[in-house]
């Protein structure tokens, strides 16, 4: 393989990474005016929970199933197809006209963006030889968080000049041009030649071209765009004006041109299933699910969405997780049961009965959700320290104020896989998390103007150089912990657990500090102070720093129990940042 396709390659997956990470948090700033769109009312913002437990969804509850494919399947048919459908969500999210079609827009483009990762990563371990990988995977990795941090301020960038609609029209443009690259770079034939025999495997299938199922495809994209605009011309006018109107109801899937959208749909997947050189071979992709477990995917899938919908869906005022959250719960304990039984019965499992048997194995799961419990307070609660309290009037400078965050975050992840190579796992990973705890720390005394002061950039340093740190050691002891065979579905576990603790995380410490706002506000007022609304603020997100800080000590203690016995010492760097995304 070229050095210089391999660049290029590697250049264009890390662009996808990116984007997907980004696209987790990009909804931010926009919520407000995404929520007036589907005619909820500000004041009901509980309501617009699915807007991101959707993505959430399909992003978490797909990744091992899509990790497993690619293993089996190839990485460029995965990540051409994930490109495809992020871009199909991203455009449905672009012009919804309800909340269903919302939420169906956001699934989509979890299902896309969480297919990209582990995807990616495979794609980068075949390029490259083992000494060669930890430059290209630890670039992947450090855009990944760089992408989860650059989200919101990407939407504030985006919503400064456009409405929110441009942010997902942007979503589009990217994930179909960089599909039709990696396509266009991939077909050559002396790319093939060279390429080894892992990277081969897919790229002539599972892609085609049927001119029929390209029209319907054409005829559903545009019928769809004429339903979710309206143009008033259209609309006024007495013949064409009738596409509109629905046969009964009121929903406008069953209007004349909501019929056309689906009929369209419905003939495009007939033949993407009996094409001979369909778009999109759907049997074969069924046939790679059933390989790689489809009915433990699912059962998977169903526990995580659980665990989801019961916190994503809670109102952080009142409750850790929503009204419905014990039988979310009690479903997903259920599949959960289920899972393991099936895993210790089916003769091909979505991983091997003993993948997770050793303690630093299992030990890195528990240890990435802490670490994702408390690195949430620091992508959101910043930003929003930085709105209350000196940039009242910008999101965009209030968003900016993570860069010096970002800024330590990929020094951190490459110095951590540096000194994993020389230090146990359990304390490299300890060092880094009592370096954000500490971080945290300094963050609860922060008062009105502290973020004026270059001690604050000290702390935002120290807090992103020390997750930066943890991230290499935990998946050391993840790789040093199982078996070669199935590196890609654990370390799409480790970010699954990150993404659970990142979700549960922001539940339950936005619940904490919400009601220590609500004490210092009562108390405020029984004093007669002014400016209790600021005084409440930076009570609340003291509480949450608080909270984020147990987190990180805590995450640091396991990992020196938990990781012992992992011989991480002997492994190369590459391999020690492979999952670190």
């Amino acid at each position: 393989m070229t050095t210089r396709a391999a660049r290029s390659l590697l250049a264009l997956a890390s662009v996808a990474v990116a984007f997907a990470a980004a696209d987790t948090y990009v909804v931010v700033l926009a919520l407000p005016e995404m929520m007036g769109t589907v005619k909820l009312p500000i004041s009901e913002l509980q309501r617009a929970a699915p807007i991101i437990s959707g993505f959430l969804l399909g992003y978490v509850a797909m990744l091992p199933l899509i990790g497993r494919i690619a293993d089996l399947r190839g990485r460029v048919p995965v990540l051409i197809m994930s490109l495809t459908v992020f871009a199909v969500g991203s455009l449905i999210t672009a012009l919804t006209f309800d909340m269903t079609t919302m939420v169906a827009g956001r699934f989509l483009q979890g299902v896309g963006g969480g297919g990209l990762v582990p995807a990616t990563l495979a794609l980068v371990a075949d390029l490259y030889p083992v000494h060669k990988r930890g430059v290209p995977l630890g670039v992947v990795s450090a855009v990944q968080e760089i992408g989860s941090v650059l989200g919101p301020l990407f939407g504030a960038l985006v919503l400064a000049v456009a409405p929110w609609q441009a942010i997902f029209v942007i979503n589009v443009v990217v994930a179909i041009f960089l599909a039709v690259v990696i396509h266009l770079l991939t077909s050559r034939k002396e790319w093939q030649r060279e390429a080894p025999p892992e990277f081969r495997r897919g790229l002539p299938g599972w892609l085609g071209f049927d001119w029929l199922g390209l029209f319907a495809a054409l005829v559903a994209v545009g019928a769809f765009c004429v339903l979710a605009i309206r143009p008033a011309s259209l609309q006024r006018d007495l013949t064409w004006g009738q596409i509109f109107v629905p046969y009964t109801g009121e929903s406008q899937w069953v209007t004349p041109i909501g019929v056309v959208v689906l009929v369209a749909c419905l003939v495009l997947l007939l033949r993407c299933w009996f094409a001979k050189r369909p778009l999109v071979d759907v049997r074969a992709w069924l046939r790679s699910m059933v390989e790689a477990d489809l009915v433990g995917a699912l059962l998977l899938a169903a526990a995580l969405s659980g665990i989801i919908l019961a916190f994503a869906t809670a109102d952080p005022e009142v409750q850790v997780f929503s009204e419905q959250g014990p039988w979310y719960l009690g479903a997903s304990a259920v599949a959960a049961v289920l899972f393991v039984l099936h895993v210790r019965r089916a003769a091909a499992p979505l991983f091997p009965r003993r993948a997770f048997r050793a303690m630093p194995a299992w030990g890195s799961l528990v240890v990435s959700f802490l670490i994702g419990a408390a690195l949430i307070a620091a992508l959101i609660d910043i930003p929003i320290f930085a709105r209350t309290t000196i940039h009242r009037e910008s999101q965009l400078m209030a968003a900016l104020v993570l860069v010096r965050f970002l800024v330590a975050l990929p020094v951190g992840a490459v110095l951590g896989g540096w000194l994993t190579r020389r230090l146990p796992a359990g304390v490299v990973t300890a060092l880094g998390m009592l370096l954000a705890g500490v971080g945290f720390l300094f963050m609860t005394g922060w008062e009105a103007d502290s973020l004026e002061s270059i001690t604050s950039t000290f702390t935002l340093l120290l807090c992103g150089l020390g997750f930066g740190l943890a991230l290499a050691p935990v998946n050391a002891a993840l790789l040093a912990s199982t078996d070669d065979d199935v590196h890609g579905v654990a370390a799409a576990m480790v970010v699954v657990a990150r993404m659970i603790g990142m979700l549960v995380g922001i539940s339950a410490l936005t619940t904490w500090g919400l009601r220590r706002f609500a004490d210092a506000r009562d108390a405020c007022l029984e004093a007669g102070r002014t400016s209790c609304g600021t005084e409440a603020a930076l009570a609340q997100e003291h509480t949450v720093f608080l909270g984020a800080a147990l987190c990180a000590f805590l995450a640091a203690g396991l990992a020196l129990w938990l990781f012992r016995g992992a011989n991480t010492r002997e492994l190369d760097t590459g391999k020690l940042l492979r999952s670190a995304g």
